[in-house]
């Protein structure tokens, strides 16, 4: 959070319960998109009127809530809890996520690029560092990409920001008109980016932590490891001396 506050942006928060308009709706997913199916969402049960509210798959909402409330610019993060149902090493039913966006009338896609580049350079700890931007689809935005960082294995130990290798780190694009439309703002006058990564899982990448469930085991001897560069943290399943 210091990092993107460093450049300019507010903590915007918004309810874990939501309603299909923010969760899918408004973020131009219609009726019959597959982020909507029962084996993905945590669905409460239909109301008298057939609708249904959603434990939120991402913090993806808080953008349309922030430009129904806000008027640009706007440059907020939306840190907090999200819900999918999935389990395994890379998955967790409850997962971090953080969401940003930025909404002004001359936003533009380099600022979309250096705003991340700078986030890279500041979370690795490195001085430079190489990234890459691939074309994706993402429903909200347009054009969207993957972003990925370089990397290299030296010794067993995984450099960041140099090498041939490349790892994701998170999801990006322009916001597409329909999402700016349906926050109350007129597309043809505003534009903006938007970007989101599981915080989790880009903690595991940075601290070499090989299964996301460790973070919810509770252990104090393992959390008293975490924000130590070392990439051999042991985990509850590999064991864990005093």
């Amino acid at each position: 959070m210091a990092i993107f506050g460093d450049m300019g942006f507010s903590v915007a928060e918004g309810p874990h319960i939501e309603t299909d308009f923010y969760n899918f709706g408004a973020l131009n997913m219609p009726p019959e998109h597959p982020a909507r199916q029962e084996h993905d969402t945590f669905y409460f049960h239909p109301k008298p009127d057939g609708s249904r509210m959603v434990l939120r798959t991402h913090t993806s909402p808080v953008q349309i809530r922030t430009m129904e409330k806000a008027a640009p610019p706007i440059r907020i993060i939306a840190p907090g809890r999200t819900f999918r149902s999935d389990s395994d090493q890379t998955h967790t039913p409850m997962f971090h996520q953080v969401e940003g966006l930025v909404i002004d009338e001359t936003t533009h896609l380099g600022h979309l690029k250096g705003t991340l580049e700078a986030f890279a350079k500041a979370f690795f700890e490195v001085d430079a560092v190489k990234m890459r931007f691939r074309p994706s689809h993402f429903p909200f935005t347009e054009p969207s990409m993957e972003v990925d960082i370089g990397c290299s294995w030296e010794g067993g130990e995984l450099k960041i920001g140099v090498g041939d290798s490349w790892l994701e780190i998170l999801g990006s694009g322009m916001v597409h008109p329909n999402v700016i439309r349906a926050g109350g703002l007129d597309p043809e006058r505003y534009q903006g980016f938007a970007f989101g990564m599981g915080i989790d899982r880009i903690a595991m990448l940075k601290y070499g932590i090989p299964d996301l469930r460790a973070f919810f085991e509770a252990d104090l001897r393992w959390l008293r490891h975490y924000g130590f560069s070392s990439l051999a943290i042991p985990t509850l399943a590999e064991g864990l001396s005093l």
